[in-house]
């Protein structure tokens, strides 16, 4: 193997490193939006729920309501 052949092994393994780096930081990045997501989809569907509840203890009352008014 001659210095050309080294050096141009040498770039190659240092573009592999560099490389290996940068994919590893995104993932890290996509990693933490993976869990900041998730928190708040977490969040919401808890809101969602809670609405949910809302709404039909509000139909419930007018149910009772529009019963106590026919009788």
């Amino acid at each position: 193997m001659n210095d050309s052949d080294l050096n141009n092994l040498e770039q190659k393994i240092d573009r592999m490193i560099n490389l290996c780096a940068r994919l590893q930081q995104e993932n890290q990045s996509l990693r933490e939006r993976e869990s900041s997501l998730l928190k708040e989809r977490s969040k919401l569907l808890e809101k969602n729920e809670m609405a949910r509840n809302r709404v039909e203890t509000m139909i419930s009352r007018l149910k009772g309501l529009n019963n106590e008014g026919s009788l």
